[in-house]
């Protein structure tokens, strides 16, 4: 296979044109397979440095904030380790024994942080989508939705994660509020760790499919205060799964 170059060489060996790929993936997405591919033809072992956050924008073409956040969620992969000031490196998952596990652990006050400002925004965006959503953010909502419960059964975890937050992000953006909508699309780009660890917990993929439906059927409805129950309900469900499992906090 040859090197990896920019994002349109995987996009071509998955769908027919690029922008076939945008609708169906995340950049994020594929910028986490881009660079596992540079890591596997460059014969980068663990330890070795990999190319700085800079140079990966330039080698596959994309914005800092999708690298970012594709190292993020390799990093909690156990696929590559960021120091910060001395550049990203190669690991080795097969050597952990619970890489997500040990992330967890490393960076659980970030995670604290990062439900913390979840539970003091989300609820309240629920109850405001019930107020503010059209027919046409309904229909999206009920979408992603449909989209995150069919990548759950198909068992992709990294699929299920990006379907998980563009539900969230959904919901935001049902509120009409433009800046609560670019302060959840923020978090998700630049802060997401929260939904990678809590999404590797054992079962929570399928209790968020019961939560987020309980969720839709109150936006649906037009119930904020069981919106607003719902979203704060399924939060601190996700919560409790990292405590439980990576035994955290």
């Amino acid at each position: 296979m040859p090197e990896v170059d920019c994002l349109a060489d995987l996009f071509a060996s998955r769908y027919d044109s690029p922008m076939q790929s945008l609708k169906k993936e995340r950049v994020s997405i594929m910028v986490t397979d881009a660079i596992k591919e540079i890591i596997k033809e460059e014969h980068l072992k663990p330890g070795d440095k990999l190319y700085s956050e800079k140079e990966l924008v330039k080698k596959l073409e994309v914005s800092r904030s999708s690298i970012r956040e594709a190292l993020r969620m390799l990093e909690v992969s156990g696929v590559v380790k960021v120091y910060q000031g001395k550049g990203v490196f190669v690991s080795d998952p097969s050597e952990q024994s619970h890489p997500v596990k040990n992330w967890v652990v490393e960076n659980a006050e970030a995670l604290r942080e990062h439900f913390e400002v979840r539970l003091l925004i989300e609820p309240h965006a629920a109850s405001l989508a019930c107020r503010f959503a059209e027919q046409k953010d309904l229909e999206a909502l009920q979408s992603c939705y449909d989209t995150f419960v069919e990548k759950v059964k198909t068992g992709d975890v990294i699929e299920s994660i990006s379907s998980d937050s563009a539900f969230h992000l959904a919901i935001a953006k049902a509120t009409k509020n433009r800046t609560l909508a670019v302060l959840m699309r923020t978090m998700d780009q630049t802060l997401n760790e929260g939904w990678y660890a809590s999404l590797h917990a054992p079962g929570r993929l399928e209790s968020s499919i019961e939560e987020h439906g309980r969720l839709l059927q109150a936006i649906l409805n037009h119930d904020q205060k069981e919106a607003s129950q719902a979203m704060e309900d399924h939060l601190r469900n996700a919560l409790k799964d990292i405590q439980h499992y990576f035994g955290t906090f």
